[in-house]
This record gives C-alpha cells, structure tokens and sequence, in this order.
C-alpha cells in the first residue's frame, strides 16, 4: 500500500517539515514519551466493529503525544472517555495511560493531524496534507455510519475528506448533516479551554454523545 492510500503514516512521517523537526526536538527532549504521529484507536473487534468514528484535531504535547494513545494523558480524555463509557461506547476504567485496559465498543477515534503541533495550532497546509490519512482512515471501517467531529478545524477536514463543501456544511455544536453517505456530527472540542471557559459543558457534550446513541440504535 503507498503513503497517498495508507489510512497511518509512517513513525518518522517528513510530510510537514515543522512538525516533523518538532517532534525530533521533543525526541531529545523527552526520549521516554511516544513522540511519532498518533494512530487510530481500534476497538478490540477490529475494523468491521466500527460504526462510530472520533475526529479529534491533533495530539495533545503531554496528552496524546506522551502516550501514544488518542485524547489519552491530558483531561480532554477525561470527559470524552467518561461519556464513552457512560454511553456504552468503550468499556473499562480510563486511567489516562495506554496500558489502563480500556476497550472501545463500536468506535474508533483519530485525529485530523495526527502530528503535535507547536501551540496546538496546526497550519492549514499541515491539515491539508495530513487529509491523505483521513480520507482513507474513514474509508477502512466497511460498516461506518456515523462520524463525530470534535471541533470546527476537525469538522472541516472531515467534510473535506468525505468530499463535502464546508461552506455547504458549516459547523456547529450539535450539528447533524449528512456527507458522503455518512452522518456528520459535530460538538466544540471537549478540551480543558472550552470547559473552563463554559464553552463546552458536561450536559452538552453528554446530549450529543446521546443523539448518536440514538442514531446507531435506529
């Protein structure tokens, strides 16, 4: 399988030349942590299992990129994987490490970028080029019916790989539309900014993890 039809990039990917010299420096600096673009969190049944897919925007410097594990390690994991599990869609204790034994039902989550990028803060061309992931990440689950967008950068890349137009798609919390043959759903990123802020509640995010229940039920 070539680079362009891979649904995971390679551990030393050099697409984004500044992520990739970030993560090189992050190597000398913190050798222990995983420091390498962060792959698809599977659930244990495998790739006909999934229904559900996470879009996150990109690992976190000591959440995701520590661990390798997505929205593992920093408290943005804490909400999502509390109403996983609440939601019957991952079973377990989320203990924020990689070895804590939690098992996805159904679900996988990913990100938009799969890199850590300097300040959170992904370049376009860098979302742009990490698309070539995206597209056939969504295009390996045979039984996928829904996708969950975790804020607007994420939820525009996603309508982009589905071959959506964004301005025809426009985000917004609790949106529900449809592309490509999937549902697009869409909540404000469930990080520590937005909850502290008031952005993003419990409730709310809670209530869209509720509507997809409720769809997937259907």
């Amino acid at each position: 399988m070539n680079a362009a039809a891979s649904p995971e990039p390679d551990r030393d990917c050099p697409l984004c030349p500044r992520l990739h010299d970030f993560i090189a420096t992050l190597r000398e600096r913190e050798p222990s942590w995983f420091n390498a673009p962060v792959p698809t969190f599977m659930p244990p049944e495998g790739e006909d299992s999934v229904r559900l897919l996470i879009v996150g925007l990109a690992p976190g410097l000591r959440g995701a990129n520590r661990t390798g594990r997505p929205f593992t390690g920093d408290y943005a994991g804490d909400l999502l994987y509390g109403t996983l599990i609440a939601h019957g869609l991952a079973r377990g204790e989320f203990k924020a490490r990689p070895d804590d034994g939690l098992e996805l039902v159904g679900t996988a989550i990913t990100n938009a970028v799969r890199c850590v990028p300097p300040e959170n803060k992904p370049a376009g061309e860098e979302i742009a080029t990490c698309r070539r992931f995206l597209v056939p990440t969504i295009a390996r689950f045979p039984n996928l019916r829904a996708v969950l967008a975790l804020g607007s950068i994420a939820h525009q890349s996603t309508v982009r790989a589905l071959g959506g137009r964004v301005a025809a798609l426009p985000f917004r919390h609790g949106g529900r539309q449809e592309a490509g043959g999937i549902t697009l759903f869409s909540s404000y990123h469930c990080s520590r900014y937005n909850t502290n802020t008031g952005v993003l509640t419990e409730a709310m995010f809670v209530n869209v993890f509720s509507e997809i229940e409720a769809f997937l039920r259907g």
